[in-house]
């Protein structure tokens, strides 16, 4: 019998996460694929980050050790920079990745990762003992025991591709769905439903006009998603931009009875904020100029990915889409778009350490939990991976708190809220989104990621120098006098002041930005950009953070009262029969989380937050 510390099932994000969080900790792991060959596949468009809040789960992920941004890093073909303007509250990254890079990368990462072993295979049932998982049965007949399971399937726990109204078993185009293993979920007292998503289709870049086409200008940034700083500044792709005009429109009007989410070929929820092209011209018929973008796949392919074109329509239907669009007149499709129906689990079966609240020592992550991305996946995986291990190791578990990051927002929404819908990390989701800017993610969770063994030694070290960099440039700011009479004030075209200012109170003002003191004080341009960034934005900012600091601090505090998890809510008189049901649902695990549980009345939260407020009650 072969027994392992934790078993990870799915070689996608959230599984290579998992996997080497677990790995990284000490503990004995296994990660069972369907394939090999597509381990960290980019199934739908090959890039990390974007306008959302997801470039700044990579930062944090790469905080808490993962693995996501490292390998961005080594692999990508355009990196730049989104939202600058817009404050560096949303300020964001965003990278095309070689995809096929990006897969060799992230499977030598698991090939050459200690106490990590991979096995081909297709599970197919949840072994359970006593409410305990225990192992793994597989297709070919054989079983792995483990003291920990990670379910991390991605779109392939009973998928189904669909395109116009065909419809056949699949997780993936050409890959085959995971039908048994839904059912083995059944039996053991999970309760799924269908999700959806879909993907556009992959034209050959020979086909392609580019003379009518508008090139996105390349940046050259000096550091990317990882705190270890970018090892290779790599020669960038440009990816292109075109639109929609009236006549493609018509084609897809006068083709929506054959559109899957018009005929009913799907039925599970899609993402909102990713509708497919047919879906954009039912919500809004008069507008014709719809973006595309055209992204490269990789070097080592021809294969062009079209963003804002996402759609499951009959392929000779998308080819006549093609043929309306400047550019893409006489565009050769590779791979035609298609949407997949998947299982998932309904919210509120797992904790927020995304361990089973039916089944002990089971954890899930991903899209099986309803998210939306491979950022959303990966961070999930990285936690569960975390959790696991110490559960093996007999520690406490990790919870990533809503007030200390977007992973923790993104967990608890789903743990605390539930989804009806693919969930995507926005911005606009957490409450104190100026304190979980991309600059800061290292500050926030940092020494987690070392104390929980997923951060090595010597990366610490590097990472304790940005640290102590940012507390060095923060001093030369708050001490660094500009007098009155200094030739800055003509320089910049400034009215000369009746005092000497700090340079901490100098760049408060809206005039003031940092390329204009580089100038003036080039001994700033040594410090690394992340530390920069953070020490420029931290005092920019800090009349706003001071402002929100008491309401964030108090979050924070109620995030730190624990619920012991098998509390018995009747000890607190008159609270409803509503409140106790929904309590005893969602089993909160601090009291911060229970104050946020929806539905929950105003009394019953008064009679909570008295009740563990009080040391005593809650002990």
């Amino acid at each position: 019998m072969q027994q392992y510390e934790v078993i990870v099932v799915g070689g996608g994000h959230a599984g290579c996460e998992a996997a080497l969080a677990a790995a990284r900790i000490g503990v004995q792991t296994l990660l069972i694929t369907m394939s090999p060959d597509t381990i960290g596949a980019m199934s739908c468009n090959p890039a990390i980050g974007g306008p959302a809040a997801k470039s700044h789960l990579i930062r944090e992920l790469d905080a808490l050790g993962g693995a996501m941004g490292q390998i961005i890093d080594r692999s990508y073909l355009n990196i730049r920079t989104l939202n600058e303007t817009r404050g560096p509250a949303v300020a964001a990254l965003r990278a095309q990745a070689d995809k096929r890079l990006y897969q060799a990368e992230m499977t030598l990462a698991i090939e050459r990762q200690p106490n990590l072993q991979l096995k081909q295979g297709l599970v197919t049932e949840i072994l359970v003992e006593q409410g305990r998982a225990i192992g793994v049965g597989l297709k070919s007949g054989r079983k792995y025991f483990g003291k920990t399971i990670i379910l991390a399937t991605g779109t392939f726990l009973g998928g189904q591709i669909v395109m116009g109204d065909v419809k056949y078993s699949g997780g993936r185009q050409g890959e085959p769905a995971a039908i048994e293993l839904s059912e083995s979920l059944k039996r053991i007292g999970l309760e799924l439903r269908r999700f959806q998503t879909a993907t556009p289709p992959r034209i050959s870049c020979r086909s392609i006009d580019f003379t009518r086409l508008s090139p996105q200008p390349l940046q050259r940034l000096e550091w990317g998603f990882s705190w270890n700083g970018l090892k290779e500044i790599r020669e960038q792709m440009p990816c292109w931009v075109t639109t929609t005009t009236r006549k493609t429109v018509e084609v897809i009007q006068s083709n929506l009875h054959l559109s899957p989410i018009r005929n009913g070929a799907v039925s599970g929820k899609g993402p909102r904020f990713c509708p497919s092209i047919d879906r954009k011209v039912l919500k809004f018929p008069d507008k014709t100029d719809h973006l595309i973008f055209i992204e490269p796949e990789g070097r080592s392919t021809e294969e062009m990915y079209l963003l804002g074109l996402t759609t499951a329509m009959p392929e000779s239907v998308q080819e006549q889409i093609l043929a309306t669009i400047p550019g893409l007149e006489h565009a050769e499709i590779i791979r035609p778009g298609y949407a997949v129906e998947y299982d998932c689990l309904v919210p509120f079966q797992f904790y927020p350490t995304l361990e089973s609240k039916r089944v002990a020592n089971l954890f899930t992550a991903g899209q099986l939990n309803g998210t939306s991305g491979y950022e959303e996946a990966a961070v999930q995986g990285l936690v569960a991976g975390i959790n696991a291990a110490r559960k093996v190791l007999g520690q406490k578990p990790l919870v990533i708190n809503r007030s200390s990051s977007y992973i923790g927002v993104l967990i608890d929404d789903l743990a605390t809220k539930g989804t009806d819908e693919p969930y995507r990390m926005m911005t606009s989701l957490a409450e104190y989104r100026i304190f979980y800017r991309l600059d800061n993610a290292l500050h926030r969770l940092g020494e987690i990621g070392y104390q929980c063994g997923t951060v090595s030694e010597s990366d610490w070290r590097f990472r304790q120098g940005l640290l102590n960099a940012a507390n060095e440039l923060e001093q030369f700011y708050q001490t660094t006098k500009v007098r009155m009479d200094a030739s800055l004030w003509t320089e910049l075209k400034l009215p000369p002041p009746n005092r000497g200012y700090r340079l901490n109170e100098l760049i408060i003002r809206p005039e003031i930005t940092e390329e204009s003191l580089l100038t003036y004080y080039p001994e700033i341009a040594k410090y690394p950009l992340p530390v920069r960034q953070y020490v420029w934005n931290e005092l920019k900012l800090e009349g706003y953070l001071n402002r929100q600091r008491s309401d964030y601090e108090e979050v924070s505090r109620l995030e730190q009262i624990e619920i012991p998890l098998h509390f018995e809510y009747n000890r607190i008189s008159k609270l409803s029969q509503e409140g106790l049901a929904l309590l005893n649902h969602i089993k909160p695990l601090s009291l911060g989380q229970a104050l946020r549980i929806p539905g929950l009345s105003e009394g019953d939260r008064a009679l909570l937050y008295i009740y563990f407020n009080n040391s005593q009650g809650a002990a």
